[in-house]
C-alpha cells in the first residue's frame, strides 16, 4: 500500500511512462503466454524446455538474492540502535513518514571512495545500502536526502516484484524503460527533499555524485553547477539521455531547485514542519 504523500510526490514522468510500461508489458505477456500455450500444444517437448528455462531463471534469482543477503550480513555494517544509532534513527523516522513498516534494513559499507547508494528487495525484505563515501556528507539534511531517496524506491513501489514482473517485457520497447527509470529517480529525489526539507542540502548532496570530493563539495557552487546544463550540446546531450536510466546530475539539481521554488513541496509538508520550510 503506497502512502498518499508518496503518490503526491510522484513525478509526472514516472506516472506517464509507468502507465506505458504496464500497457506494453501486459500486451507482451499476453502475446508470450499465447505463444507458450501454442508451443505446449503443438510441440510439447520444446514447450516444457521453455518452462524449464523459466524455472531455472527463477531459481537462479532466488539463490542469488539469498547469497547477496548473506554477503551483506557478513561483510557490511548493519545500522541499529547500538550501531551508528544516529543514522539508524534517520532511517526509522524517514520510513515512518513514508508509511514503511517495518523500516528497511540499512547497511553501511566500505566503497573505497565510490560515491553511491542503492535500495534492494531481497526475498521479500526491504534493504538500503549506503556507501561510506556518501555518508561522509557534511550535514544531517544532506544525509537525510540520500536516505530519503533510497527509502523512496521502497515507498513508491519501485521494487515490488509483481509490478516489475508485469512491466518486464516492456523493457524491449526502445527508450521506454530508461525514460521510466529517469522518472523514478526524479520521484525519489522529491521524496528525499521532502524528508530533508533543505534545498541547498539536497542540491549539494546530489553534487557529491559529480564532485566526489568531500573536501571540495562544501565550497562547490550549486548555481554554477546548474548553469552547466545550458552548455550541454543539444543533440548529443539528448542522444545520451534517451539511453540513460538516470537524468543528468545537472538536471536533477535543477529539478530540486524548481520544486522548492514552486512551493509545491512546502504544501506537502505536515503542519508541524511548514514554518521551517
Amino acid at each position: 500500500m503506497v502512502a498518499p504523500i508518496v503518490n503526491r510526490l510522484r513525478h509526472p514522468n514516472e506516472t506517464g511512462f509507468g502507465a506505458a510500461m504496464y500497457i506494453f508489458g501486459g500486451f507482451l505477456w499476453l502475446f508470450l503466454g499465447i505463444g507458450l500455450v501454442a508451443e505446449l500444444v503443438t510441440k510439447p517437448a520444446e514447450g516444457f524446455t521453455t518452462l524449464s528455462y523459466m524455472a531455472g531463471f527463477v531459481l537462479f534469482t532466488v539463490i542469488s538474492s539469498a547469497m547477496y543477503r548473506a554477503h551483506a550480513y557478513g561483510h557490511f555494517v548493519l545500522l541499529g540502535p547500538d550501531q551508528f544509532p544516529h543514522l539508524h534513527r534517520m532511517v526509522e523516522e524517514g520510513a515512518a513518514e513514508l508509511g514503511l513498516s517495518p523500516a528497511p534494513k540499512a547497511f553501511l559499507y566500505n566503497s573505497n571512495g565510490l560515491v553511491n547508494a542503492f535500495a534492494r528487495r531481497i526475498l521479500g525484505g526491504r534493504f538500503i545500502f549506503l556507501t561510506s563515501a556518501l555518508v561522509e556528507l557534511e550535514t544531517d539534511p544532506q544525509v537525510k536526502f540520500v536516505i530519503g531517496h533510497e527509502l523512496g524506491h521502497h515507498a513508491a513501489g519501485h521494487l515490488n516484484w509483481v509490478r516489475n514482473l508485469l512491466k518486464l517485457p516492456a523493457h524491449f520497447v526502445p527508450f521506454l524503460a530508461p525514460a521510466y527509470s529517469r522518472g523514478r529517480e526524479l520521484t525519489c529525489d522529491r521524496i528525499g527533499a521532502y524528508l530533508s526539507e533543505d534545498r541547498d542540502a539536497c542540491r549539494s548532496a546530489l553534487q557529491m555524485l559529480a564532485c566526489g570530493c568531500r573536501r571540495l563539495n562544501s565550497t562547490m557552487s550549486c548555481d554554477a553547477f546548474e548553469a552547466q546544463e545550458s552548455q550541454v550540446p543539444a543533440f548529443t546531450g539528448w542522444l545520451g539521455l534517451i539511453f540513460s536510466h538516470y537524468p543528468r546530475t545537472t538536471q536533477r539539481v535543477i529539478a530540486i531547485s524548481e520544486y522548492f521554488q514552486s512551493g509545491y513541496l512546502a504544501a506537502q509538508m505536515p503542519e508541524r514542519h511548514r514554518e521551517t520550510v
